[in-house]
């Protein structure tokens, strides 16, 4: 199995967080190659939800909305013996031009993330092959890489991408772990196909007894999730009887077939960073989130977005090696703060005994007859914005944009169909005007420099704030923004603090 010599970038693991980065490495113009133990996808279902963040980064991957089957999510409902339904999440609707809540089906959207990087010049793709050791130093990293028919090679590249899960071979080799304690719950997991009588969106029987998440997924597929009681071993969950049992309520399992039954345990942990010299984690290998908020392969995909154009920004020596930096100063913090919601979702979900169930399910029937509590919760007032307290921006400016991501609107095309914004902006760089366009108020220095740091100045429809310009990275962060007027010093302090040639 050929093995390239040398490359810029070396990722390990090809799920799907590790296929979305080497697809936009690929994109950014970068030598990549990424490597999996597996000799191919693995196909049990896992990963069963994306929102609309998520939605929008695969676009940004360069995935059609056709690439893979979703269900989009309409409500969540959470109701228990006592009360009834008392809470609901409103999910209908769109956001950036994406539905709040899809499901999908793993396998499918790894094998579109895999097919789409590797359409990509410069990337290379080989599986079955594993990471023995590597070191790195000022100059770079040396992998060892093994093949599974026991051939060992050593590839030589700038930086390295440990997205090899939970168990990660990179993380324990740069020498870091997961922070703190795990709470670990082990759940079984029921995958079928063919229900008769499916529901249209997700359920949380928020049972003492036996709490169990219940959704619909694509191509008549449905999950369930049954929490295990103490003295319940994995035997005896995973037994066709005790499933059998489970299911009864739902479904005759004699009339549809199941695809997985597995129990895992649920985490909640999270590395104590995110880097270690010239090497990166993202994804499970980073942290762990439970499934209860639908935002594990979220993160991941976050990692993707932020990480890969900083590296490829890098290599291609339109920004200094400084800005790798910011990658754990903006993403742990926010990883953080969604496992905290994973963890508060979990606690409605998964009451330890009937008082509490009581006192908590309770509490939020009462709170759902105020109006602004219930809005709050319904709308997914307590989902964390995608923001950053510091990182790779400018600080200040009005309205809290900066470190922000910019909202993706439609806007019609020079034929006089209507795009999304993000395709109209581009992979790179981006001097916004609303309203107007900003590259009349730049200098014929500025636009050159501009361009070579992967700039590049379009307008948008802006009626009521014509005349402001945003400085808008690859990730779609606000770096900068002011008036139009003073779009020249908005770009001359985004390089400088790309550190970019020019500046």
């Amino acid at each position: 199995m050929f093995l390239p010599d040398e490359v810029d970038v070396v990722i390990v693991g090809y799920g799907p967080v590790g296929a979305a980065i080497a697809g936009l490495l690929g994109g950014y113009g970068v030598r990549t190659l990424v490597v999996d133990k597996l000799p191919d996808i693995w196909m049990s279902p896992r990963a069963i939800a994306l929102d609309n963040e998520a939605l929008r980064i695969l676009q940004m991957v360069g995935l059609p909305e056709d690439a893979f089957a979703k269900e989009v999510i309409p409500q969540v409902r959470m109701h228990c013996p006592l009360f009834g339904e008392f809470a609901r999440i409103n999910t209908a609707g769109t956001v950036d031009g994406h539905p709040k809540l899809v499901t999908f089906y793993q396998p499918e959207l790894e094998r579109a993330l895999r097919d789409h990087a590797e359409r990509q010049l410069g990337v290379t793709a080989r599986t079955g092959v594993e990471m023995v050791r590597f070191q790195h130093d000022r100059e770079g990293v040396r992998a060892v890489l093994r093949t599974s028919a026991g051939y060992e090679g050593v590839v030589r590249a700038r930086y390295l991408v440990g997205a090899d899960g939970a168990s990660s071979s990179v993380r324990t080799a740069i020498g870091l772990d997961f922070e703190g304690t795990t709470y670990g719950e082990d759940w079984l997991i029921v995958d079928a196909v063919g229900v008769a009588d499916n529901i249209d969106h997700v359920e949380f029987v928020c049972d003492p007894d036996r709490p169990t998440p219940h959704m619909v997924a694509p191509n008549g597929r449905t999950r369930w999730e049954f929490m295990l009681r103490p003295g319940e071993t994995r035997e005896e969950m995973e037994k066709d009887s005790t499933i059998e049992r489970l299911l009864k309520p739902w479904a005759n399992a004699d009339e549809i077939r199941i695809e997985r039954k597995a129990v895992y345990r649920f985490h909640a942990r999270v590395c104590e960073r995110f880097s270690k010299g010239r090497a990166f984690l993202a994804g499970d290998a980073a942290h762990l989130t439970p499934p209860f908020a639908g935002q594990g392969l979220v993160a991941g995909l976050r990692d993707a977005a932020n990480l890969a154009w900083k590296l490829a920004w890098v290599v291609r020596g339109r920004a200094s090696e400084g800005i790798l930096e910011t990658y754990d100063q903006e993403r742990r913090p926010h990883a953080v703060k969604m496992i905290r919601l994973a963890k508060f979702m979990g606690q409605l979900v998964m009451p330890r005994d009937h008082v509490r169930a009581v006192l908590i399910h309770g509490a939020m029937a009462l709170l759902r007859r105020i109006p602004p509590a219930r809005t709050y919760f319904e709308e997914l007032g307590i989902k964390p914005e995608n923001a950053f307290a510091e990182g790779l921006f400018v600080r200040g400016g009005r309205g809290g944009r900066r470190g922000a991501w910019f909202p993706q609107s439609t806007v019609p095309s020079d034929a006089g169909a209507v795009q999304r914004s993000d395709d109209l902006l581009g992979p790179g760089f981006s001097l916004v005007g609303l309203g107007v366009d900003p590259a009349q108020s730049l200098s014929e220095w500025s636009a050159r420099h501009w361009s070579r740091a992967g700039g590049r100045s379009a307008c948008l429809p802006g009626a009521e704030e014509r005349g402001w310009c945003l400085v808008v990275r690859p990730d779609r962060t606000v770096m900068h923004d002011g008036p139009v007027a003073e779009a020249e010093r908005l770009v001359t302090e985004s390089l400088r603090l790309l550190g970019a040639p020019a500046a």
